[in-house]
């Protein structure tokens, strides 16, 4: 079974299966419309954060398009996501190029050698620039843009200024899971401070992702007021790239205990892996999250692919696990449906919706034909 529009009961789907929940997507989406229409900024959703194309057509009513990293990113956003589609790349090839420029409708550059070099194929086109602004607030190096020889944009204001007028437009992408707004302050002062003289030559200004403005504390009016001000004093378009906080919360990964062991501990052995279905969790090794994660009874959930370490982690129930229990993990659409991978041939999560009226809609499921053709 693949792309189709199968109503099921949630029960009724084979776990292993993420699914995206429309109730839960909705409050990020409200808070993000909000947002665009009392500071005047723009809102691409960061499609390395999240792809599953099926609910584009509802988080179009709230966003203004999509941003990408890749050609196939640029394509899908220009067929499956209404709006804008910006187009970056750390290096785009030589063949492809011209595919990018067609799908897009700007190019953000990620160092002036790549805006030189294909100065003549995007001529005409809306081109953009990366910048580094050498701050950051990953607390993960892997993931620190600003890190010490980061590859990630243009750091030095007089050579971006002698190319201005050949971009109309900077990119900054230097948060990271930054639920802080004074850090996100903070860090922008820093930027005005650096970079002002030629933002002040642009017609539009990307402050990327990684801000989680839809958190439930989040300072949302004064972040509003902060993203006016600063596009009035430059004269410019903002743009917002969010990732994470427009799909924060919206789903689940639904698993199946196969079997349970004890080995010093209480082991239950589900029917999914987080190396190939929560990968993400595992490079930055954190643990799964489990709602409500309370009770008498202590388990360590582990995946089934024969890794060592495939641990989703301990979490707390209020009965013994036992072979047949659903699970659910919380939280599992940004940077896991992107990642997800065949490792040990286990069966790939299928992809389930739940509309706001309750019912469920079945829209991919993966078996051994998909298995093989991945690997030719």
């Amino acid at each position: 079974m693949h792309l189709g529009a199968i109503q099921q009961k949630a029960s009724a789907v084979q776990t292993p299966y993420y699914l995206i929940d429309k109730s839960r997507l909705l409050p990020n989406m409200e808070k993000i419309a909000w947002l665009r229409a009392e500071s005047g900024a723009k809102c691409l959703l960061a499609l390395k954060c999240f792809a599953t194309w099926s609910v584009f057509d509802f988080m179009s009513d709230y966003m203004d398009g999509s941003t990408s990293s890749s050609l196939y990113e640029v394509r899908l956003g220009r067929e499956k996501f209404p709006g804008e589609t910006h187009a970056y790349s750390v290096a785009y090839a030589d063949h492809e190029i011209a595919e990018v420029l067609a799908h897009s409708d700007k190019i953000i550059f990620n160092s002036i050698g790549q805006l030189t070099k294909f100065a003549q194929q995007s001529d005409g086109h809306i081109r953009g620039l990366r910048v580094n602004p050498g701050v950051s607030t990953s607390e993960f190096d892997l993931a620190d843009p600003a890190r010490p020889f980061s590859r990630l944009g243009e750091h030095d204001p007089n050579a971006i200024d002698a190319i201005a007028d050949q971009i109309s437009g900077l990119m900054f992408h230097n948060n990271c899971e930054n639920d802080s707004f004074d850090r996100f302050d903070e860090m922008l002062t820093l930027i005005e401070d650096r970079f002002g003289k030629v933002m002040h030559k642009m017609d539009w200004i990307s402050l990327g992702g990684g801000i989680h403005f839809t958190g439930a504390d989040y300072p949302l009016d004064r972040f509003a007021a902060r993203l006016k001000g600063f596009a009035e004093r430059y004269g410019v378009q903002v743009y917002l790239e969010p990732g994470e906080a427009a799909i924060s919360g919206a789903a689940t990964l639904e698993v199946t205990v196969l079997d349970t062991m004890h080995n010093g501990k209480n082991l239950a052995i589900v029917d999914s892996s987080i190396e190939a279905h929560l990968l993400d969790l595992l490079i930055y090794r954190e643990p799964a999250k489990i709602a409500p994660n309370t009770g008498d009874h202590a388990w360590m959930v582990c995946g089934k692919s024969c890794l060592a370490g495939d641990i989703f982690g301990e979490f707390r129930f209020d009965a013994p696990l036992k072979a047949g229990d659903r699970l659910s993990f919380q939280d599992t659409a940004g940077y896991t449906m992107v990642k997800k991978n065949w490792f040990n041939g286990v069966k790939m999560p299928s992809i389930a919706i739940r509309e706001l009226d309750g019912s469920t809609r079945l829209v991919r499921d993966f078996d051994y034909d998909d298995f093989a053709a991945a690997l030719s």
